[in-house]
């Protein structure tokens, strides 16, 4: 996919254009809609030139500090290329791209001056420089349908040579509205730390150098990010805690994601955790990693998360769930975090295609168990392909890796495993396969509390169960059908299995109920047939 120059802004009206936008501009309006009417302060009678070769950094500035200086406002950007190195943003100021002008970054380095932060943060390890940067500020944005490029391709190196194009640090009161950003050199847009954070209506394009991600959401609260367009070299909007405060109150919803990596992920960096976060109404294309990625491996809790309403097609695999213990503390000496915490999630409504034949897992560790996880609503189709292993169960753990889907290589259930989970309930789940495989659809080692409801799943004579359940306790499963003739539905094995319940499972398509290993304790399983009254 070809983007275009640069140079070039987005052209598309917005709600800026015409009378909207001379009435802002006249008014002056602040970043806080609730804020009083201010001046508006144009770059070019700072003296900016506007031609895309001469260096504006210092008339840019000069604009935005005197706006600051003289109790806020708008700094009024019009049509041009203004080329610049790292403008600094002050407190009650909003930056206003018309259409037609651009932020062009500089290709040298020099331009860029290093700030060390002042939240103590991970991220002290990687850049330490921005094309706009922004901390210790309130009610600051960026708006209008200009556009803002960091020309990334032309740096190269470690973290520290390759500026971010945004950051904002301990900030309060932030908007991020209708901009287009292009062709990051890392990070395109780092929120640090910062409360109340609206994104809203972006933009971005960025997939010329490593370490492409399109939103960063890093330690913030109360953060809203809506009607975005990404497509990016990697993870596209990414929740992080990098530092030990939590990631909470957050709200993404109607977004149009595309990258080489994640399109939505909650970590690596997990120190602080991640704490009520909702995501709905997205659609997800040609991404090659998770469509949704949860993940805590640096310590830190994930508690109460949503996913809603998606559609994902060509992704490299639709969900992954992960509770590690990689340990990495937000300063190399700091003391390594304990095992975190990944609880009370629920996920319903997606519907994914082309995914590759990897599968999807949910994987704790072993007396760290992923807790309450609800999957509802779900139809995953997988490429398929693959040709069943003999022992299922023998994946390796890999407590300290780092997390990716494909982690464990190619998993033995084509469809979701499942391993050191409590209270796993999954209802009206459709597990299919455009090529013929004969692995099962889903597998659940050491798993206590499960309850698979409406499970459809692809099945062919070459399963030797659909279904396969090792060291399960308390399970309920109910009201299932696989779509061919297996030999039989479930595969139970292991010696802790317990109280396993297979009521009114609709298996006209399989040979047996369920076959059983034996080493599974006598009276552990209970099987009522369709139409037999509960007992």
């Amino acid at each position: 996919m070809k983007m275009p120059d640069c140079r070039h802004a987005r052209s598309t009206p917005t709600s800026y254009v015409g009378a909207a936008l001379l009435l802002t501009l006249a008014a002056g309006l602040s970043a806080n809609a609730d804020t009083p009417p201010t001046a508006a302060y144009n770059v070019r009678t700072y003296g900016t030139k506007g031609d895309g070769e001469t260096l504006d950094t210092k008339a840019i500035q000069n604009a935005v500090d005197a706006c600051h200086t003289n109790g806020g406002g708008t700094v009024h950007v019009p049509a041009g290329t203004y080329l610049t190195g790292t403008v600094f943003l002050r407190s009650h100021v909003q930056l206003y791209l018309d259409a037609g002008a651009v932020l062009l970054g500089s290709t040298n380095l020099d331009d860029y001056p290093e700030v060390e932060q002042g939240f103590c943060s991970y991220t002290n390890n990687y850049t330490v420089s921005a094309l706009i940067y922004t901390e210790n500020a309130e009610d600051v944005g960026i708006v209008g349908p200009g556009s803002i490029c960091g020309q990334g391709a032309a740096f190269s190196g470690e973290y520290k040579r390759r500026p971010y194009l945004i950051r904002f640090v301990t900030c309060q009161g932030v908007r991020l509205r209708d901009v287009t950003l292009r062709d990051g050199a890392m990070w395109t847009v780092h929120f640090l730390a910062s409360d109340d954070v609206c994104v809203d209506g972006i933009t971005l394009r960025s997939r010329v150098n490593h370490n492409n991600d399109g939103l960063d959401i890093d330690c913030c609260r109360n953060v809203r990010v809506s009607n975005c367009d990404i497509w990016c070299g990697d993870d596209a909007i990414v929740l992080k805690s990098t530092g030990y405060r939590a990631t909470q109150n957050v709200a993404i919803s109607n977004c149009v994601l595309s990258t080489l990596c994640n399109a939505l992920k909650m970590g690596t960096e997990s120190n602080g955790g991640f704490q009520q976060v909702t995501i709905s109404n997205c659609v997800i294309y040609e991404t090659r990693l998770a469509g949704v990625a949860l993940e805590v491996v640096d310590g830190g809790t994930m508690d109460g998360i949503t996913v809603s309403n998606l559609t994902m097609k060509d992704v490299g695999c639709p969900l992954f769930i992960r509770l590690g213990n990689r340990a990495r503390p937000p300063k190399k000496d700091m003391e390594r975090p304990g095992i975190g915490a990944l609880r009370n999630v629920t996920i319903s409504s997606i519907e994914a295609s082309g995914a590759n034949g990897t599968g999807c897992s949910i994987t704790g560790l072993s007396g760290h168990p992923v807790e309450n996880v609800t999957l509802s609503n779900l139809r995953f189709t997988f490429k398929g392909g693959e040709q069943a292993v003999e022992h299922w169960y023998d994946v390796p753990e890999k407590e300290a890796d780092y997390p990716e889907y494909r982690m464990f290589g190619t998993l033995p259930a084509y469809g979701v495993f499942c391993r050191h989970v409590s209270n796993l309930r999954m209802d009206g789940v459709d597990l299919r396969c455009e090529e013929a495989d004969s692995r099962p659809a889903l597998l659940c080692h050491d798993v206590d509390g499960l309850e698979v409801q409406r499970l459809h799943a692809m099945a062919s004579p070459d399963h030797a169960a659909v279904v396969g359940l090792r060291d399960v306790r308390d399970a309920i499963v109910q009201a299932c059908k696989p779509s061919a003739k297996a030999p039989a539905f479930v595969r139970i094995d292991g010696p802790r299995t317990a109280d396993i319940n297979l009521l009114w499972n609709d298996l006209d398509e399989a040979t047996a109920a369920f076959t059983a290993g034996d080493d599974v304790p006598a009276q552990a399983v209970r099987v009522v047939a369709p139409g037999s009254p509960a007992r």
